[in-house]
């Protein structure tokens, strides 16, 4: 009865060394096709399509466009006539010599209508004061009347200037629309028309010693232009 048990331990063992030996560990026959499996795509595969990288949504921002050129209210001709000007007086200002210009050109316009020769006479110089004058006392004559109007100054704008110590010449181009009817002795009108706005084109020409103390410029000329 021993000698049966030993000889079925021995059986067991056997067995366990037998199943141990064909269960415990990977043939490298099998092992070799499941690394190249990870390690290396199958040829005979459909390749897989790469995704596409999404083009970014991010928005350019907008190319900057060059600045405009800002307005300098004179020509280039003028440019060394101004400069030479502020040298002599740091006070003087392109824009603020125009707003002072297009006030002037109003009211010399509105004085000379009016026919007020006093008022001309602290404007203008005395060849244009004279010339002013002497339109006045034509039209006074004929007995005619203006009855102007000054709609608007369009443009007003330095087409040259110069400074000859110590005197400052600028001469300035108006563009305006103006109204005006002329009647005569009796009130009928004769010339124009109040409805009707016609353009006018100037070239006035400024002075000022620029050593006075007096801060104001002077017509000097009045041509059409």
């Amino acid at each position: 009865m021993i000698v049966e048990i030993v000889i079925l331990a021995m059986i067991a063992v056997f067995l366990v060394l037998r199943l141990y030996a064909v269960l415990g560990r990977r043939s490298q026959d099998s092992d070799e096709p499941l690394r190249r499996r990870l390690e290396q795509a199958d040829p005979q595969a459909t390749p897989r399509p790469m995704p596409t990288k999404l083009a970014d949504k991010t928005p350019l921002a907008p190319r900057a466009s060059a600045p405009a050129p800002e307005p300098t209210g004179f020509d280039a001709g003028a440019e060394t006539g101004i400069r030479a000007i502020i040298s002599a007086d740091r006070r003087f200002d392109v824009t603020l010599f125009l707003t002072g210009a297009k006030a002037a050109y109003g009211m010399v316009l509105d004085t000379y209508w009016r026919g007020d020769k006093d008022a001309l006479a602290q404007l203008c110089e005395r060849a244009v004061y004279e010339g002013f004058a002497a339109a006045i006392d034509v039209r006074s004559e004929a007995g005619d009347a203006i009855d102007a109007r000054l709609i608007r100054i369009n443009d007003a704008r330095i087409v040259s200037a110069d400074y000859e110590t110590p005197v400052a010449r600028i001469q300035v181009r108006f563009v305006a629309d103006i109204a005006s009817v002329t009647r005569n002795g009796d009130g009928l009108v004769v010339a124009g028309s109040l409805n009707d706005a016609i353009e006018s084109r100037d070239l006035w020409t400024f002075t000022r010693d620029l050593t006075s103390r007096d801060p104001d410029w002077q017509l000097d000329e009045a041509d059409q232009g």
